[in-house]
């Protein structure tokens, strides 16, 4: 018998949510077959099966959230049939079956259960570091906070729960009634009323990823002074050249050239000269990263992830746009792997391949700033009091404010334009 874990999918994560089973208990699977589908704040995927067998028993259902290697679920291999008779009586014998049948009287037990499920939140061991910095942001005595995840570990659920039920962080209502009702995957919000008159409407949960996004976007907005410049920047050097190689591309390596890979590029050479940009806060203390790894954000049909190019400053324009189409495909069909959605030191998010201008992108925590791309449109400018047709494209940059001033955001800016505008690369 082989137990089936809940994987650890990035060195923050301790938790993540089974959302759809693909195999049902009693029928076989092979190796490395999906088996079932995760998601958690860093990526959606499929989990292969460890092992070749029959799906005896599924722990957890569809929809519920655990921590990591929680066994979710048992795999009968081919002649380990008698030791699995072993093993049923053992997950069947533990005590919190037989504990429940003396808490039939719902009063008491909130009372005890508090002490019980207080100890595993204060060691530091079983906290996510973003429940350490909520609760440190809010002044939250975790004591107070009753964790709803695997073992009593508290998740930032938890604490969005206690904050929106006590109103202030420091104050000392009881926590009992928060564990009764499912804790908000979201910041508090007002609850929607019809006008009256109105047709009636059609309500829907939201997804995990989307929950997964709003909580992201939720967090980075709360934790970073968000501001944005814009660049307008001439492309018309770069938009000849792709023009120029854009057969060669396709028939060569099977796949568009786009503008893409320059701009990563560019961003590349601002931020070796500008490497404040390519790092992150830690409390009072600034993490400089040796490495430039690009996030490239992919619209999903459901929602958006960000894959990481690693080392991009050691890629050309071939490697970058190889790299960029493989993540970006991978994504769309749930391939990717989960050491491929961390580590990120600055991310670009290309909104213009769907027509848009500008955009004031949210920054991707714990990174210090994200490039926004808007569409390279035909345009008339005045060249030397002279009107001309260019190739136009406005870049944006959403940044720290605790960590980037605005001279030095205009700083990078101003050189990811110059390497643009003035490109002298070879494409292959």
């Amino acid at each position: 018998m082989t137990d089936v874990v809940m994987p650890q999918m990035g060195e923050s994560i301790v938790e993540g949510t089974l959302t759809k089973w693909l195999k049902k208990p009693g029928e076989h699977v092979e190796r490395d077959e999906p088996l079932f589908e995760i998601s958690t704040d860093k990526v959606d995927t499929e989990i292969p099966s460890p092992t070749a067998g029959t799906l005896s028993e599924v722990l957890v259902e569809e929809g519920k959230t655990v921590g990591i290697n929680t066994v979710v679920a048992r795999i009968d291999g081919a002649g380990t049939g008698t030791a699995a008779k072993p093993a049923a009586p053992a997950a069947s014998a533990p005590a919190p079956p037989k504990a429940e049948p003396p808490a039939p009287v719902s009063a008491p037990p909130p009372a005890a259960a508090l002490p019980v499920e207080q100890p595993p939140a204060e060691p530091a061991g079983p906290l996510s570091p973003l429940v350490r910095k909520m609760a440190r942001e809010n002044n939250i005595d975790l004591s107070k906070v009753r964790g709803t995840g695997a073992g009593g570990r508290i998740s930032k659920q938890d604490v969005e729960a206690y904050i929106a039920q006590t109103g202030a962080p420091a104050d000392a209502q009881p926590a009992p009634p928060a564990p009764v009702e499912a804790p908000p995957p979201v910041a508090p919000s007002i609850p929607y009323q019809a006008p009256s008159g109105q047709a009636k409407t059609r309500i829907e949960p939201m997804s995990t990823m989307r929950i997964k996004i709003a909580e992201h976007m939720v967090l980075s907005k709360r934790t970073s002074p968000h501001v944005t410049t814009v660049h307008r920047v001439d492309m018309t050097k770069v938009a000849k050249l792709r023009q120029r190689f854009k057969e060669q591309f396709q028939s060569n390596y099977g796949f568009s050239l786009t503008y893409l890979p320059f701009v990563a590029r560019a961003s590349v050479a601002a931020l070796r000269q500008f490497p404040l940009l390519n790092a992150s806060l830690d409390g009072n203390n600034i993490v400089y990263h040796n490495e430039i790894n690009i996030g490239i954000a992919v619209a999903l049909e459901n929602g958006l992830i960000v894959p990481v190019i690693r080392h991009a400053d050691e890629k050309n324009i071939l490697g970058l746009q190889r790299a960029v189409v493989d993540l970006a495909t991978r994504a769309r069909s749930r391939q990717l792997k989960p050491d491929e959605v961390v580590g990120g030191t600055f991310s670009i998010t290309n909104f213009g391949s769907f027509g848009s201008l500008i955009g004031t992108p949210v920054i991707n925590q714990p990174q210090a700033a994200i490039m926004g791309v808007g569409t390279v449109d035909k345009t008339p400018v005045v060249i030397e009091d002279a009107i001309a047709i260019r190739s136009i494209c406005h870049l944006s940059l959403s940044f720290d404010h605790r960590l980037i001033d605005g001279a030095l955001a205009d700083q990078f800016m101003s050189k990811v334009k110059h390497v643009l505008e003035n490109w002298s690369e070879e494409v292959l």
